[in-house]
């Protein structure tokens, strides 16, 4: 439950970022399930960098894994 309560909190606020960078529209859930996203994805491909920073390296991972999905969803869904 605390998992998924961080994932939730720090899904949020990297989606809130990730789609002002990639000046994105979104309504309120999509900005957080991106953000969520993006989170999991960023834990996968910096893991490193999360056991070395902790929770910067999660929140940094989470940012560039939320990029990661709105640059695919503009690249393959639109």
């Amino acid at each position: 439950m605390a998992l998924f309560l961080m994932l939730l909190i720090i899904g949020a606020a990297a989606g809130f970022l990730a789609t002002r960078i990639m000046r994105v529209e979104t309504d309120v859930p999509t900005t957080v399930a991106i953000g969520m996203g993006g989170a999991v994805v960023g834990w996968l491909l910096l893991r490193l960098l999360m056991a070395l920073t902790g929770a910067i390296g999660t929140f940094v991972g989470a940012v560039a894994g939320a990029m990661l999905l709105i640059w695919l969803w503009r690249r393959y869904m639109s």
